[in-house]
This record gives C-alpha cells, sequence and structure tokens, in this order.
C-alpha cells in the first residue's frame, strides 16, 4: 500500500499546476464507458462450423436500452476535447499548422498501430491456429468499430480555430445552428416526406452531430458558459430527450440495434445531441465539485493514468474482448462469452467476464503503447509498411 501512495503521490507531484483535473475526470470517465458499453452490447454466436458471428443482446433484451443513456457519454468526451482544444490551441508555442499535424500525430499512431498488428494477426490466426474465416470477419468488425470516432474527432480538430472564433463572437450560441441542422435533416429522414429522401442525407447529420458538444467545449473554455448556462444545457437537453422519445418516435437505445430500422448514433440523429446538451450541463455544474475531489493523490492518480492511456483504450479495448472469446470459440458456447446472448444467464455471465476483460486490456495496453510513440527513430520504410498492412486490415474489415 505505501508502494501505490508514493505513485500516486508522486503522479500527483508531476502533475502541472495549470491541468484541469476536473476536465481530465470527466474524459477518464467518458473513457471508461466505450469498453464498459461495447462489452456489454458485444455478443456472439456460433454458426456451424464453430466461427463466431457479432451479436447485440438489445435484440433480445430491449428493456436494457435506458442503459445506453448512461453508456453512450461521447457528448462528455467531444465536450472536454473542445475544452482542452481550444486552451491548447492558445497555448501552442508554434503556428497553427504545427499544432494541427502534432494533433493528428497524436490520433493516428494508435490507430495504424492496431490495424497494423490486426493485419499480422490475421494469417497467423488463419493458417497456424485454424480460426475460422468467420471469426476473423466478426473480430475485424468489432476492430475497427471505435476507430471511425478517431476520424471523426480528427476532422473536428482540425476545426478548432473556427470553434475558437464562433464562440467569440456568439458563446455557448455558436453550437445553435449545428443543433438545427441536425433538427432539419432529422425531419426530412423522419417527416411525411421520408419517402422521397436519399439514404444518404442522414450523412450530413454526421458532422455537425458530433461537433455541437464539441463546440460547447470551446465556449466553455472561453469561459462562455456558467451555472446558468449549464442549467438551460441540462434541463434543456433533458426535456428535448423526453419529447423526441415520448413523443416523436425516436429509438430508445443510444447504440445501433441489430433488425432495427432507425438508429440514433450512425449518424448521431437530434436524441444524441439532446443527450449530449444535457451531459455537457451536468458536466459544467459538476466541474468544481469534481475538481475539488480529485485534488486527492488517491483518487487522482487512476484518472492521470487513464488519461495517459487514453487512445490506448480506444483502440484496443476490443482486442481484449475477442482475446478472450476467440480461444474460448474451441470451447463451444461459453456463458458470456461465446453463447448467444438471448437469456438473462448471459447478461449475468457478461458481467462477471468484465473484470477479466478489463485485466487482459491492461496487458494489452502495456504491449501496445510502445506503438504509440512517437516515430523519431522509425525510418520511412517501416512507415510504408505499417500503413499498408493498416490500409489491408481496413479494406478486409469493410468488405
Amino acid at each position: 500500500m505505501r508502494t501505490l501512495a508514493a505513485l500516486a503521490g508522486e503522479l500527483d507531484a508531476r502533475t502541472p499546476a495549470h491541468r484541469d483535473r476536473a476536465v481530465d475526470g470527466l474524459r477518464a470517465l467518458a473513457l471508461l464507458t466505450v469498453p464498459a458499453g461495447h462489452w456489454l452490447v458485444g455478443g456472439f454466436t456460433l454458426d456451424a462450423e464453430g466461427g463466431l458471428r457479432n451479436a447485440s443482446p438489445l435484440s433480445t433484451f430491449g428493456g436494457l436500452a435506458p442503459a445506453s443513456w448512461f453508456l453512450q457519454t461521447l457528448g462528455v468526451f467531444f465536450l472536454v476535447g473542445g475544452y482542452a482544444s481550444a486552451l491548447s490551441y492558445r497555448r501552442r508555442p508554434g503556428t497553427a499548422r504545427a499544432w494541427l499535424a502534432e494533433r493528428m500525430m497524436r490520433l493516428g499512431r494508435p490507430v495504424l498501430g492496431v490495424t497494423a498488428v490486426w493485419a499480422l494477426l490475421l494469417p497467423v490466426l488463419r493458417h497456424g491456429f485454424d480460426v475460422p474465416a468467420a471469426t476473423l470477419h466478426a473480430a475485424s468488425t468489432l476492430v475497427v468499430q471505435p476507430l471511425w470516432f478517431v476520424g471523426v474527432y480528427a476532422v473536428v480538430t482540425a476545426l478548432t480555430p473556427y470553434c475558437l472564433a464562433a464562440s467569440r463572437r456568439l458563446g455557448a450560441w455558436a453550437a445553435a445552428p449545428l443543433l438545427l441542422s441536425v433538427a432539419a435533416v432529422d425531419a426530412l429522414r423522419y417527416g411525411p416526406l421520408a419517402d422521397a429522401v436519399p439514404s444518404w442525407l442522414s450523412l450530413l447529420n454526421l458532422l455537425p452531430g458530433w461537433m455541437f458538444a464539441y463546440q460547447l467545449g470551446a465556449a466553455w473554455a472561453d469561459g462562455r458558459i456558467g451555472r446558468r448556462g449549464a442549467l438551460v444545457l441540462l434541463a434543456g437537453g433533458a426535456a428535448l430527450f423526453a419529447v423526441l422519445l415520448l413523443a416523436f418516435g425516436y429509438p430508445a437505445s443510444m447504440v445501433g440495434v441489430p433488425g432495427e430500422a432507425r438508429t440514433n448514433s450512425h449518424p448521431p440523429s437530434l436524441l444524441v445531441l439532446a443527450l449530449a446538451a444535457a451531459q455537457s450541463g451536468a458536466a459544467v455544474l459538476l466541474r468544481d465539485r469534481l475538481g475539488r475531489v480529485l485534488a486527492r493523490p488517491a483518487l487522482w492518480a487512476p484518472v492521470a493514468v487513464v488519461n495517459l492511456y487514453a487512445m490506448t483504450i480506444l483502440c484496443w479495448h476490443q482486442t481484449a474482448l475477442l482475446a478472450a472469446a476467440v480461444p474460448a470459440s474451441f470451447a463451444g458456447a461459453v456463458p458470456g462469452l461465446t453463447e448467444a446472448p438471448v437469456t438473462a444467464g448471459w447478461v449475468a455471465a457478461r458481467l462477471a467476464w468484465m473484470p477479466f476483460l478489463a485485466l487482459l486490456l491492461v496487458v494489452i495496453a502495456a504491449c501496445a503503447r510502445r506503438l504509440e510513440a512517437p516515430w523519431g527513430d522509425v525510418g520511412p520504410v517501416r512507415r510504408a509498411a505499417a500503413a499498408l498492412l493498416a490500409a489491408g486490415f481496413m479494406v478486409f474489415a469493410l468488405a
């Protein structure tokens, strides 16, 4: 215990004075709900050849949909992302281009690492361990599932200077046009003209849908969202959420459910923005209290570690699930892993597996961290090889 206390004290002492611990705490919370949510809805079935197929317990347990309201915290992630990017952009020592290039590299290296490693793993698993092709396709789908976020986040990050300019002029109201844009597209998609609207129109929600909370974060960093504004966001977001759910028939689940015609998440619907507004308001209101709590070294230490491994957690958590499920598939239907997610027993068994999955993620993260280090000593040939491997894996996964 003394060793842990000493480590916590060291992390506390090394934390820069300008570091906003409350914002880091919110980011850590949002980060940890990503693997928790994916592990809870990431079920499998076994086909006749013993291959894994992806399945979701939400197809059977529709009553679990409200849990996604608390596990879908990407709104908080984009909020604190906008906040942190705004402050970082102002403190940048060099040009805006250099700042953006450094941010893109920090986002891109972990993605390149996980996809390149899986490109090497696929033939080994197939020909060395006789893993069925169906399992490899299911695994590839899960691995790339969270990576879409990185692409969207990169685009939004590139727009940081414009977010700051809008915030200086309009404050939190700069996010209103983004919400109205999503509302207009939703009205076309689900209104009286729905049959005449092309399916690609929904893609127009992709950027404004996720940029909404990021813009709020930029306004927050500018000091343009106080307690009153936070209360408006919380109450207004909650009210809009309830109206959309009860009066306009939006799906209750914040994640996609196989077999359902409508989804809130890909791309984001107005319900996602309503939830993000409520979450953002709550986050602003809790900031001071959370900051006081995280002033304690023992509580700050795990938050600091989670933030240090943020991209590792995001990119590799599905690999942790697969590290348990793929070997288990050779044993048949294992409750909570490879058994079909159609019984209450599966839910209980999956919850029991969660600590083991977390342990696997810790081990994988410790190994994968090396792949995310700056590429100062990596030559152009190795970089090109990694890029080709990553591209090949993405083609296989999305085929």
